[in-house]
């Protein structure tokens, strides 16, 4: 635990309290013994107070957007019922010219206590105006973009046709879509869908593949387009006009190996809609300043600055895509560089080769799932750790995030500043499911809703769909996953509306029943009757102990080995409902039994597999999370038993494949006599198709064929 930083008088800014949290699995060492899961079911008393608003730097902020005279008023009225006492007149200061990579103001805690409200600027500071900055000037001597009247971003967001906006509109309001379905060697099966009016085709979505370098880009961001495009695949140049198109994406085959390029492809078009959305405020801006008497409206805004938001679950990966923005961007000058290293990058862990790639990619490094970051950007700099209200880009994990928004406490609730947001990337969503993804849902649930505060907006700039509460369905949404869950269609189906369409895609599964295992193991699946998903915890609790539980408790005859069964449920709901029932139930008290879950400690976890492994509990609880973090190599495994089908096909083989093959190069049980058994309902579709394959699942589901199927 680090212990609290000093406070500090910062030059340029006003003194704040500084404070540094010690917060569970936020600080960590790189032992494998003491890397803990933060689990992020409820906060404590001591969580919820005092929680920033963003990991803000010290640097003030200075604005060269002045609102209309007509609306000064307004604003100021607005703004005086929130502040205290008598505020004092805001005036011009010199800006100090930094040119050190980091400020004067940087500090090594991690989070810092904003004390003054938005609306109460310290004396030589103006409010940041939704659009840009003072330091956001024109560069005579950048290329020149013409406008293009084919460029989704003017047809979307800068010049969108009435008519045609309205009408698109009431079709989401009357959920009216009309839908495609196609088949991709690239993509795999697509399902396109668009507001249905009179116009609408789905066909444009899909147009097959397209270079980056004709994806309608700003000129600066050709020559960085050029650069990645030759390390792209066939699957990320299929992607490119969907994305570049504006349109909602759901992807369900997130790789390892294709992770590089999602990140490039979505990074390059953060980058390319946030200097054009600058761009135009900038020239307008300067139009009404040379002619100021012509009437002329420019509705070129939002309610505040920020537009892009990236959802990623550690550090880590946030490291990764700021690493991507800086080579794609080329800043001059980088702004709290170092304050950004010293708390965000570690070292990669070397786990060694017995750990998969998926599971080296999420816990290498820092893996901390508490954080939250402002990126601005300037004609030359990049600052990093910039007020929320000032930023381009805000860096968050759905758990920092909602502490940032205050949410539990209803006075200092503030998610005023995702009022704007134009477009979210959301990476790795299949390790947020193994998370709290009540998180998840409280974000998109607070997504551009109107703001209570006006915090320096300018409304006669602000584009007319946003006074008119229709900014959620100009937003552009990004979900990338490994595989497909009924939480993330819930996404897709909720809060995808885009008037742009949106698509999903997943991956067709040939499905492999242990082919790579070396012994042809006996995989029984079980099919039980659930009406609803609502029923199913309750069924799926019935069959287990009535069906499966009398083999495992039956008692060993003399001399016979031990019963060796491993027991997976992927929820722990299920797995305390399964433990109180071995621990108290009498069909299963003569059952001795041990229980690994995320939350049991490491000496706990030792003794249960030692226990486990000479055969002095006849069997072991184990955890779908308790997997998912650790990585467990689990001895004397004579048997498998899956409460449910588990989300991640990888955990099938590692399970099942993994154990009962080493029990049998082990010599502890006969290949003839290893067996898994696996639960599953017409609920668990989704999971089922990744382990039986995209042709068996269908059959497996319905009712005509039994409900045993057995492979080898």
């Amino acid at each position: 635990m680090a212990p609290p930083a000093k406070k500090q008088k910062i030059e340029g800014a006003p003194r704040r309290a500084l404070t540094r949290r010690a917060q569970d699995g936020g600080v960590r060492t790189k032992s494998e013994p003491s890397r803990r899961p933060v689990i992020d079911h409820t906060f404590s008393s001591d969580e919820e107070q005092d929680l920033p608003n963003d990991d803000s730097g010290s640097d003030t902020e200075a604005v060269a957007l002045r609102p209309a005279a007509s609306y000064n008023a307004l604003l100021q009225s607005l703004g005086a019922s929130h502040t205290t006492g008598k505020v004092q007149k805001k005036k011009k200061t010199k800006r100090r010219h930094e040119t050190r990579e980091d400020s004067p103001g940087d500090l090594d805690n991690d989070f810092e206590e904003d004390i003054l409200p938005s609306e109460q600027q310290p004396e030589g500071e103006e409010q940041t105006a939704a659009g840009a900055s003072e330091e956001d000037v024109i560069d005579p001597f950048a290329p020149v973009d013409e406008e293009d009247a084919s460029d989704p971003f003017e047809i979307l967001f800068a010049n969108p046709e009435d008519n045609d906006l309205s009408q698109k509109l009431d079709a989401l309001a009357r959920d009216s879509w009309k839908k495609d379905e196609a088949l991709s060697k690239a993509l795999g099966r697509l399902s396109a869908m668009v507001p249905d009016t009179s116009s609408a085709s789905s066909a444009y979505i899909h147009r097959g593949q397209m270079s980056l370098r004709d994806a309608h880009l700003k000129k600066r961001w050709i020559e960085p387009a050029t650069r990645i495009q030759e390390d792209l695949s066939p699957l990320h140049n299929a992607l490119t006009p969907i994305i570049f198109n504006y349109a909602d994406v759901l992807f369900g085959g997130r790789t390892v190996e294709n992770a590089a390029g999602l990140r490039q492809i979505s990074c390059l078009h953060a980058l390319n809609h946030i200097f054009k959305t600058r761009d135009k405020v900038l020239k307008n801006t300067a139009k009404l300043a040379r002619d100021q008497n012509t009437g002329v409206e420019y509705r070129d805004q939002g309610f505040t600055r920020p537009k892009v938001l990236f959802l990623l679950e550690t550090r880590q990966s946030c490291v990764r895509y700021m690493e991507t923005i800086t080579q794609l961007a080329e800043p001059e000058q980088q702004e709290n560089r170092k304050r950004f290293q010293d708390t965000f990058v570690r070292p990669e862990d070397d786990f060694g080769e017995d750990r998969p790639d998926d599971f080296r990619e999420l816990f290498s490094g820092n893996d901390d799932n508490d954080f939250r970051l402002g990126v601005k950007f300037t004609r030359k700099t990049l600052k990093f750790y910039s007020q929320f209200y000032s930023s381009d880009i805000i860096f968050a994990s759905p758990l920092g995030l909602r502490r940032a928004m205050k949410l539990d406490d209803v006075k200092k609730a503030d998610y005023d500043f995702l009022s704007s947001i134009e477009l979210v990337i959301m990476d790795q969503a299949d390790a947020m499911l193994m998370q709290n993804w009540d998180h998840v849902e409280h974000v998109f649930e607070h997504l551009n809703l109107q703001p209570k505060q006006p915090h320096g907006c300018d409304f006669s700039r602000v584009r007319k769909w946003y006074l008119d509460n229709q900014a959620k369905h100009l937003r552009q949404t990004l979900v990338f996953s490994a595989y497909l869950t009924p939480e993330l269609n819930g996404i897709h189906s909720t809060h995808m509306r885009s008037i742009a369409g949106k698509v999903k895609l997943q991956q067709r599964h040939p499905g492999t029943p242990l082919a790579s295992s070396t012994h042809p193991l006996r995989q029984t699946f079980t099919r039980f009757a659930a009406r609803a998903p609502a029923a199913d915890p309750d069924a799926r609790f019935k069959h287990f102990t009535t069906a499966l539980v009398p083999a495992l408790t039956r008692p060993a005859q003399p001399g016979a080995p031990p019963v060796g069964a491993l027991v997976f449920i992927p929820s722990y709901l299920d797995f305390v409902r399964v433990r109180n029932f071995f621990a108290g139930a009498p069909a299963a008290q003569h059952v001795s039994f041990g229980a690994v879950s995320e939350y049991t400690d490491v000496r706990e976890v030792r003794r249960a597999r030692s226990h486990f492994f000479d055969g002095r509990h006849a069997v072991l609880l184990y955890t779908g999370r308790a997997h998912h973090f650790r990585r467990y190599r689990i001895r004397g495994v004579r048997s498998v038993v899956m409460y449910g089908v588990p989300e991640n096909p990888a955990f099938y083989s590692e399970i099942v494949a993994g154990f009962l093959g080493a029990s049998i190069n082990e010599g502890l049980v006969d290949a003839a006599e290893a067996r898994a058994r696996i639960m599953f309902s017409k609920w668990d579709g989704m999971a089922l198709e990744r382990i039986v394959g995209s042709d068996r699942v269908g059959r497996m589901l319905k009712d005509v064929e039994g409900d045993t199927f057995d492979f080898r």
